[in-house]
Formats: structure tokens, C-alpha cells, sequence
């Protein structure tokens, strides 16, 4: 719950912005003040009369209004508040946050503020894309700013892809997480989770039987923690969980870009079960049977996300923590797992049939550490994530 904390809401302009009514009724519905300051362009969505109807309180529009001045500088405005949210936020407003603009209220605000900052980005597929707006956000995100979003999905302008704003539970429960107390406040971690599809042809695959369950724990205990996190998740059966921000991806590649994409970061965990190998030559139609006998599949390997991360020379994840699945000499596999990819830890587990671990709600596991071994007993899957996130927490301390 939010009871007793202060959110200054700035509203961008943008088709989304008719989402930041929800939003500040859903805030406040868990005991949140909410000061709303709504761009020129917002005004174009969303009306002050409607803003200030749901927050209860004046709206603040204008950086030279002096009577607003009078009451409450811009200055104190922007730290008045214990976390300020943008939602929509637009291009033109991360732009402006990237390069230290201050021309309105609302970059004014953002500049001047030594408070935490939360954007919940929103545009067309191709603004997301293009290569000055991900430098924008990498800029922001090394700065410390977070982020909830975007999500993929059908815009306003008629195109699909990732540009749509989170919906107002997402946000909520973003700014729970970033609100909570615990170790991993002021982090960044990004889990990957679930196995990846890799295709044969349009409607056949390979996969594997990864349910995505310990990487979703894994997920949900580290934002429970005051993480940001970033959760890279193949298509799994377990629902991601909320609070993080959800990237969706079916193959190995799309794992590694949305990997790379979601860096820098304090740490990461992967507990995807990525597949090895794709097919070479996808088809384009569904292959058929031929008197000619099987079809022959040629195989390529798919990038090492693990081994790739490990190594970096720039930008490498203070803490990287892999997983090894085996199916026998487990230890063994895993120990040397470790030494080849290069990174800090593994959390190494038998997953041959009879253990029920692949798909099941228990696992056991081995954390394998430059201080050796260590088992740890069977348990819920939900007590390794809390008892991992935990020897995360005294790791980035």
C-alpha cells in the first residue's frame, strides 16, 4: 500500500495520457497524495478540471505562473514529493530529460528534483526504435532514472509493436516496488526466464519443457526487495510477475538483443533455459511429408547470452548468476559451466525426469560460488528465489 506517500504525476502529451485518470484514481485508492502537473500538450487529452476532480487538488500547468509560485516554487514542488512519475512519457520529454532541457514546468520540475524518477514511456513503434530515443534512454538509465514499460501492443496510429504504455496496475505496482524498502533499492536486475521457442517452420518448433516458475520467483522476490526489474521471459506458462517490467520474446536472438537492450545493469540472472541450437534455413511453409523420405534439418548455434554477459569489457553486470540444468554429474557440469562462461555464480540443479524439478513447484539445488558448493535442500521454488534474492542483496551491498 501507499498510505501516507506523495507522488508529483506529470502528464505528457499523448493519446496514453487518457490511462494517467486511471492511474492517479488507482493511486489513490491505496492512500497515495498525488500532485499533478499536466503538460500543454497533455491538455490536449486529458482536461484540468478532469485531473484535478480525481487528485483532489490543484493542477500545476505553468513554469511562470506566479501565483502558483507564490504558493509553491517549482523548486519545492520538485522535492516535495517522495517519487515523481511521468506517464505518458513521450519522447520529446525523455528527450528533454537526456539533455538536461528545462524550457516548461514539467522538464523544469524533472531537472531540478533530487527525488527518485519513474517513466512510463509512450510513442509510436518507430519514435521507440529509432536510434536517438534509445540513446535518450540509455542516458536516462544511467542516471538512475527507472522505468515501467513500454509494453508491445496496437497504437492509436493503427501500428503494433513496443511504444504502448503500461497499463495503470503496472505502474502501481512499479511504484510499490520502487517505494518499498529493502536491500535492492536503487538497483537494476535483469532476469530472463522460461524456455525459448526456436522455429522449424510456421507452426513447428523447438523448445524444451521449462515452465518458467523459479525464474519468475527469482523475479518477483527481487522487486519484493526494491529491485528494478527488467524480466526477459521466452513463452512460459507461469504468468510474469507484476511490478517488473515484462519484455516477451520467442527465440534465443530476441533474448540476447532485449538482454543487451535492457543493460546497464547492477546484476543478472539467468535462469532461462535458452536452446542451444536453431534450425539453419527456416522454412517459410509448413514442411510436408515427401516420398523422398524425412526432411533434413540443418543446425546453427544461437548466441550465448551467459557467456556473452560474463565477458563483457564494458558495461558487465557487477554480479552474473547463471543457471545449469543437468541430467547427470551435476556438480561436475556445472562447476565447469561456470569456469567456461565466466561468470560469478551458479545455481546448478538435476532436472532429469525422476526428480519432477522441470515443470514442478520444487526444486534443489547447488549454488556454486568461488567459495565452493553449496547444497541447499529441497524446497518450494518460491523459497530458493527468496533465499537467492537474499545472497543478492548481501552481494550488491
Amino acid at each position: 500500500m501507499l498510505s501516507g506517500k506523495h507522488i508529483l504525476l506529470i502528464i505528457g502529451g499523448g493519446i496514453a495520457a487518457y490511462k494517467s485518470l486511471d492511474l492517479i484514481r488507482r493511486l489513490r485508492e491505496r492512500g497515495a497524495k498525488v500532485t499533478p502537473v499536466l503538460t500543454r500538450a497533455g491538455e490536449e487529452f486529458v482536461t484540468p478540471l478532469s485531473v484535478s476532480a480525481l487528485t483532489g487538488v490543484k493542477v500545476f500547468r505553468d513554469l511562470f505562473d506566479l501565483g502558483d509560485e507564490a504558493e509553491m516554487g517549482h523548486i519545492q514542488l520538485s522535492r516535495a514529493a517522495d517519487l515523481l512519475v511521468v506517464a505518458p512519457a513521450t519522447a520529446d520529454l525523455m528527450a528533454k530529460m537526456a539533455q538536461g532541457s528545462a524550457n516548461d514546468l514539467a522538464s523544469t520540475l524533472l531537472l531540478a528534483t533530487d527525488t527518485p524518477v519513474l517513466l512510463a514511456p509512450a510513442m509510436n513503434v518507430r519514435m521507440w526504435q529509432h536510434p536517438a530515443t534509445q540513446r535518450n534512454i540509455a542516458t536516462l538509465r544511467g542516471d538512475g532514472i527507472a522505468m515501467v514499460g513500454p509494453n508491445d501492443g496496437d497504437m492509436a496510429c493503427g501500428e503494433f509493436g513496443p511504444g504502448r504504455m503500461a497499463e495503470p496496475l503496472e505502474i502501481v505496482s512499479a511504484v510499490e516496488a520502487h517505494l518499498a524498502d529493502g536491500p535492492l533499492k536503487g538497483k537494476r536486475i535483469v532476469v530472463t526466464s522460461g524456455p525459448t521457442h526456436e522455429p522449424i517452420d510456421p507452426v513447428r518448433y523447438i523448445a524444451n519443457r521449462s515452465s518458467g516458475a523459479q525464474g519468475t520467483a527469482i523475479a518477483r522476490a527481487l522487486a519484493a526487495m526494491g529491485a528494478e526489474v527488467v524480466f526477459v521471459t521466452g513463452p512460459a506458462e507461469v504468468p510474469p510477475p507484476e511490478g517488473v517490467k515484462v519484455v516477451l520474446i520467442q527465440t534465443a536472438q530476441e533474448m540476447m538483443e532485449a538482454v543487451e537492450a535492457a543493460l546497464p545493469a547492477d546484476a543478472g540472472v539467468f535462469a532461462a533455459a535458452v536452446a542451444d541450437w536453431h534450425v539453419e534455413g527456416t522454412s517459410d511453409r509448413k514442411l510436408k511429408k515427401s516420398k523422398d523420405g524425412l526432411p533434413t534439418l540443418s543446425f546453427a548455434e544461437n548466441p550465448d547470452i551467459l557467456k556473452t554477459i560474463s565477458q563483457r569489457t564494458e558495461g558487465r553486470p557487477a554480479l552474473v548468476v547463471g543457471f545449469a540444468a543437468e541430467t547427470n554429474d551435476v556438480l561436475a557440469h556445472a562447476t565447469a559451466k561456470r569456469a567456461r562462461k565466466g561468470c560469478d555464480w551458479i545455481v546448478a540443479n538435476d532436472v532429469s525426469p525422476g526428480t519432477g524439478i522441470m515443470g514442478g513447484t520444487e526444486n534443489t539445488v547447488t549454488l556454486i560460488t568461488d567459495d565452493g558448493a553449496e547444497d541447499w535442500p529441497r524446497m518450494g521454488k518460491d523459497a530458493v528465489a527468496a533465499r537467492l534474492a537474499k545472497r543478492i542483496a548481501a552481494a550488491l551491498a
